[in-house]
């Protein structure tokens, strides 16, 4: 009697079964989601191939692949067939995806609406599960010099150093500022605290005769804008 192989190893496939194969004579469009994570991982376990592994994965987060990004090694190794390296590879490359798109966020770099801030920010902190404040310092052309992390943790005003904030527009030759954090929580409502921060750094920004032109509140899928909803 033949010995069982011990995984479905993706080389043992036929090979119009093999992602690799298909991503090589197809393209990568023609790939699911499913198959690209499967080369990922190479093989599954002795009951189950890789592709469908990666599909009960993917079926455990709605097939949404930025839930799936927030899955911890822990979590993804609860699956059978998915040892460490296997888990460090899937978060790896989505990761590296992560990190893709925001630099082509900033390669766009001239700021036209409160949706272009929204997706240069959004793979900066949109996921983040605690809250982080950042500048966004802007020249005369709305084109993006540089962005930095104020704060980190809970956000009040006593957070906000506002000399520090304007000692950087000064050395960066920024005529405009953008403020933006995210809310965990999911909620686009700003608080007391959010709309105090801002009046503090637009009314000292003035005197220097530097303009914050906007301010966002950054969720994983949506945002609130201040300029928008004529709050500055």
């Amino acid at each position: 009697m033949q010995k069982k192989p011990s995984s479905f190893s993706i080389k043992n496939w036929s090979q119009d079964d093999q992602p690799r194969e298909k991503l090589l004579h197809k393209g990568k469009a023609a790939l699911s989601d499913a198959e690209l994570v499967a080369i990922l991982i190479g093989s599954g376990s002795r009951d189950e191939s890789a592709v469908d592994l990666c599909k009960r994965i993917l079926a455990s987060t709605n097939n949404n692949l930025s839930a799936l990004g927030k899955l911890s090694i822990k979590q993804l190794m609860e699956f059978k067939g998915i040892g460490e390296a296997k888990a460090i590879s899937i978060i790896a490359a989505l990761e590296l995806g992560r990190r893709r798109r925001g630099e082509e966020a900033l390669e766009k770099k001239k700021i036209t609406s409160s949706n272009s801030v929204f997706e240069l920010m959004q793979p900066v902190i949109g996921e983040l599960e605690h809250e982080e404040f950042w500048i966004i310092y802007l020249n005369n052309s709305n084109r993006v010099i540089q962005k930095n992390q104020l704060s980190k943790g809970g956000i009040t005003g006593t957070l906000v150093d506002v000399r520090l904030v304007l000692k950087n527009a000064l050395e960066h030759g920024a005529t405009g500022l953008i403020l933006a954090h995210n809310h965990p929580s999911g909620t686009l409502k700003p608080s007391e605290a959010d709309k105090q921060i801002t009046l503090k750094l637009k009314t000292a920004a003035q005197s220097l005769d530097i303009k914050v032109l906007d301010h966002l509140i950054i969720t994983e899928k949506a945002y609130f804008s201040f300029a928008d909803e004529t709050l500055l």
